[in-house]
């Protein structure tokens, strides 16, 4: 090896060939250079010092939306597949270079959280189908802003592909999150991923304040209200009155201003009561009613325990089916609609609890 190298520094032919050899670029590495001829089934590019690449076969058919886009002297980055091959070419792909730089672009983005403007392609019930530089991505469901979270009852799968379908063709604004190289996939959220900045956002809001807000969903289980931009909370139907609400649909409606309490915030989330702003009709009866006292009800409902009897808005408490033979033995002795007799077994009015019997 140092004889080699004395010989080298005599000789400057030499010495080129044995900087060429030393240099020469491997396989998986990435080169540049210009573009010297292209022909029907090749492309050749100058890689001085090292030789010429060729472009051909596989890689030739794989790159040829790329290849028709370029002309002699256009400077080309391209992936060494084969460090010399029998002719003595460097041979190279376009494609698997034009995919190297989209990963390197792909997490400088994630550094810079860079915004990227994608169109939906296709949903399934995990998330969202994206596509960004000719590489697939996916979108959880979780990683969407509120505004397109699928807001369904019980988590149904079904419910919440069909929600997540209503999106496809539409441009969002998204983050890549997570690069898969091997897999050949992209992560994004939607979400802002700036932690510090949520904390701030929701450091103005603390429990018990009343605030004014705008309705922007209603589903089965409660509506959604917009607190401000980015920042929406969840009234939960049981928080929306204190009467019996069967559908917030029948009371709210988007963009409706409301007023709601803050009752919890946790994990991120805000929980808002709009019937905490009202007067609790349970406190009418505190040390009025006890357990053993006869009073007079309506039946208002029937559940999968039993008939639910209201003795005023909002203040109902249950007769279970088991204080009769069967339910259908119940739901035959009463009437939705009706007034009846019952006798309290149980009254916490501070928990908003009552038990009843019916007295024949």
């Amino acid at each position: 090896m140092i004889k080699e190298e004395i010989i080298a520094e005599e000789n400057p032919v030499l010495k080129s060939i044995v900087t060429r050899s030393a240099d020469k670029p491997k396989v998986e590495s990435l080169v540049e250079g210009p573009v010297i001829l292209v022909e029907k089934s090749s492309v050749y590019v100058d890689l001085a010092p090292f030789g010429t690449g060729i472009i051909y076969g596989r890689e030739f058919i794989n790159a040829k939306d790329i290849i028709k886009k370029i002309s002699l002297g256009d400077i080309i980055k391209a992936k060494v597949v084969e460090v010399e091959n029998e002719d003595g070419y460097i041979e190279l792909s376009l494609k698997e270079a034009k995919q190297a730089l989209a990963w390197n672009e792909a997490e400088k983005a994630i550094k810079l959280k860079t915004i990227l403007n994608l169109e939906i392609k296709d949903a399934n019930k995990g998330g969202l189908i994206l596509e960004w530089q000719g590489i697939q991505g996916f979108l959880p469901a979780s990683q969407l802003k509120a505004e397109h979270y699928p807001r369904v009852l019980d988590s149904d799968k079904d419910k919440i592909l069909k929600e997540l379908k209503k999106l496809v063709g539409q441009i969002i604004g998204v983050m890549i999150i997570s690069t898969l190289p091997k897999e050949g996939k992209l992560i994004f959220s939607e979400k802002d991923n700036n932690p510090e900045e949520k904390k701030e956002i929701l450091s103005k809001y603390t429990v018990g304040d009343n605030l004014t807000c705008t309705v922007a969903g209603i589903v089965d289980f409660g509506v959604f209200l917009k607190l401000e931009d980015g920042l929406e909370g969840l009234v939960h139907i049981s928080e929306l009155d204190w009467g019996l609400v069967e559908d917030p649909r029948a009371m709210f409606k988007v963009g409706d201003k409301v007023e709601a309490k803050v009752i919890e915030i946790k994990d991120g989330k805000i929980s808002l009561s709009i019937k905490a702003l009202k007067d609790n009709p349970w406190k009418e009866f505190e040390g009025k009613l006890k357990k053993g006292d006869i009073i007079k009800g309506v039946v208002i409902k029937y559940n999968k325990h039993g008939a639910l009897v209201s003795i005023k808005e909002g203040v109902a408490g249950l007769v279970h089916n088991s204080t009769f033979i069967s339910e259908s033995k119940l739901r035959e002795k009463l009437e939705l609609g009706k007034n009846y007799n019952f006798q309290i077994t149980l009254f916490e009015p501070k928990d908003q609890k009552m038990t009843l019997v019916y007295l024949e």
